[in-house]
């Protein structure tokens, strides 16, 4: 175990951990966020992703160790009202069905609309390749980033 000082949504966690054990169970087990998702554990489904220095990165696999002292920003980070356009542009397209996939999902578009703020079809694939939906969501979560699109976030 090793103290470990986690920044998250601009606030410091020292968390007392073994310093491999994954950014995601120090999010939601040791500082109690729990809007990032477990989905497979293996880095390929997306529904771990929290931004890292405000890129996006896949929780499940990455050691604590890795990321100590750098900048995360979990869903809870984006906004505190759902105010972020993509949180905004997500409700009014009602992407969610079950849900459980769409905090890695918005994550994922906040990253891309923070680097690219006018990303054409292809950008978006490209940005939300591996970022699985079971309900099948994927014409709503596209429409969804290009309304966010043509407002610029507030945050990342």
């Amino acid at each position: 175990m090793a103290i470990i000082n986690l920044k998250i949504n601009g606030k410091d966690y020292p968390v007392d951990v073994d310093p491999q054990m994954p950014l995601l169970w120090a999010i939601r087990d040791f500082v109690g966020l729990k809007g990032t998702k477990y989905g497979c554990g293996i880095a390929q489904c997306g529904a771990c992703t929290v931004h890292l220095n405000g890129q996006p990165v896949r929780s499940c696999s990455l050691p604590v160790v890795a990321v100590a002292n750098k900048n995360i920003t979990t869903i809870e980070g984006l906004s505190e009202d759902n105010s972020h356009p993509v949180q905004k542009a997500w409700i009014e397209e009602q992407v969610p069905q079950c849900g459980y996939c769409q905090s890695g999902q918005i994550m994922a578009a906040a990253a891309l609309l923070s680097k690219n703020a006018s990303p054409t079809e292809a950008d978006i694939d490209a940005a939300m390749q591996g970022h699985i939906c079971r309900c099948g969501t994927y014409p709503r979560i596209k429409r969804a980033i290009q309304k966010a699109s043509e407002t610029k976030p507030s945050k990342e």
